[in-house]
Parts: C-alpha cells; sequence; structure tokens
C-alpha cells in the first residue's frame, strides 16, 4: 500500500530547505533595512557626502557656501549677504 504518498513523494524533501532559505533570507532584508537600508558602496552617499541628500535643515547651496567661506574664498561680508541671497541669512 501507498498510504497517501504516492508520485509526489520525490521532491517533498526539497520544502524544508527551501522554507529555511526562505526565513533567512527575509531576516537578513529586516535587519539590513533596520540597520540603515540597503547600500552596498555604491550610489549616491548619505547626508554631506558628495553625490548625497543635503544635510538636514540645510540646502545643498548652503554647504556649498559654508565650504567657500571655510576655505577662505569669501570675506565674512561676502558670506552674511550670500546667506540672505539664498534667504537663509540670520
Amino acid at each position: 500500500m501507498m498510504w497517501g504518498y504516492g508520485q509526489g513523494m520525490g521532491w517533498m524533501w526539497l520544502w524544508g530547505p527551501l522554507l529555511l532559505i526562505g526565513i533567512a533570507l527575509l531576516v537578513l532584508l529586516a535587519v539590513r533595512l533596520a540597520g540603515g537600508g540597503i547600500r552596498g558602496g555604491y550610489g549616491p552617499g548619505g547626508p554631506g557626502e558628495p553625490g548625497g541628500p543635503p544635510p538636514m535643515g540645510g540646502s545643498r547651496a548652503r554647504q556649498i557656501l559654508d565650504e567657500r567661506f571655510a576655505r577662505g574664498e569669501l570675506t565674512a561680508d561676502q558670506y552674511r549677504e550670500q546667506l540672505k541671497v539664498l534667504g537663509e541669512g540670520r
């Protein structure tokens, strides 16, 4: 007697390993997303990095202006004037 195992028994051993691999992939995905996203070192950087989004609370134009002022390319008066033009003057 076959006891209900019939033709499909030959492939039944495959479901256990597939299930374990699927669970492991889901756990890995959850850990990567919780840890700051999936980023393999390619593409745009994070805030403040080249190619990345502007830092929180500021624009890319403001960041460039700050860098130019830090390098000494702008005087304090020029810096303040440019901040007013950007609409971020204090």
